[in-house]
Formats: structure tokens, sequence, C-alpha cells
């Protein structure tokens, strides 16, 4: 089981980054033998990228609704996300190709991806009484204290009132 942390803790990205989703929605329930191989084909890819600290990966979280499965990841930048996805030896690169014969536009599970790449000083966050997680737990935290102690201040905003509620739950009144 992952500790729990306690304090307020904010992200702490050094460099700029990129966020990818990337996911699959089931169209047609009854077609299990084409939206299975799909769904089993993103484990392999986060096992092998995993296994790659050099792969340019900073961590993943996946979520699964009814139906859909998305999985967020952090990368160290494009250039890495794009070399994997075109390299010949990783798991992408066969899973896109079946993808494309075996589903191609019969509309039985869809496919999907967002990349966005993120400047460190745009971004903001807030973790408490969390395990690591999140773009936290990909790239490090650090106290939210200071100039990170409101959501403004994280991005580098004018705060000058302050957090209206103190970290242990006072309410704070305007004068």
């Amino acid at each position: 089981m992952t500790a729990v942390d306690t304090r307020r803790v904010t992200a702490d990205p050094a460099e700029s980054f990129v966020v990818f989703l990337i996911g699959m929605r089931v169209n047609r329930l009854w077609k299990l033998h084409r939206w299975l191989p799909v769904a089993a084909a993103m484990p392999r890819m986060l096992r092998q990228l995993a296994a790659d600290p050099e792969s340019g990966l900073l961590g993943t979280r996946t979520t699964v609704g009814w139906r859909t499965i998305t999985v967020i990841q952090y990368w160290d930048s494009a250039a890495s996300l794009t070399e994997y996805a075109r390299d010949p030896a990783s798991e992408h690169l066969p899973a896109w190709v079946d993808y494309n014969r075996e589903v191609g536009g019969s509309g039985d599970v869809g496919i999907w991806h967002e990349t966005y790449r993120v400047d460190p000083t745009d971004t903001e966050s807030v973790y408490r009484n969390m395990p690591a997680f999140g773009l936290g737990e990909a790239v490090g935290v650090r106290e939210a204290t200071g100039d990170s102690e409101s959501a403004a201040r994280r991005l580098g905003e004018s705060d000058e009132a302050g957090l209206p509620v103190s970290p242990d739950g006072v309410l704070r009144r305007e004068e």
C-alpha cells in the first residue's frame, strides 16, 4: 500500500513536459473479439515503458469507466512520445497495425488520444492526505506554502488576500 502524505503539497515540475491522454471506447459490447485485443494492448505497452527508464515516460494513471478506458501519461517530451510510438521494437507499432487491420472503420471500438505540451510555470496542483498521485507522482512534490500557498500564487498571479481558508480549517474573513 502506498503511504499517504498528510502534508499539503504541490507538484514540482522543473522542466517542460507532455501530458498524453489516450483511451478507447467500446461501441459494440457484443463484439468482444474486436475490443478485447485493443484493451489488452495498453498493459503490454505500459509494462514495456516501465521496464525502460530511458523511454521518457514519467508516470501513468489508468481509469476505467462503463465503456471507456483512459490512461493519463506524463512524458519528458513530445519527441520521446513520438519516438516510442514509431519505434519498430515497441509494443505500440504492432498494436497500431492490428487495430487498423482488424477494427479499422467498423465502428466496433474507438480509440483516441490528446497531447498537451506544458510549461512548468503553467501548472497548478495541490494534494493533501494523498499518496503520490498524478503529476506529483510523476515529477515529485514540494510543500504548498509561501509562493505556493494558493492556486493563484502557484500560477504566478497576484493573490494579496491569500487563502480564504487556512490549512487548519479556519475561515479567514475579509476585513
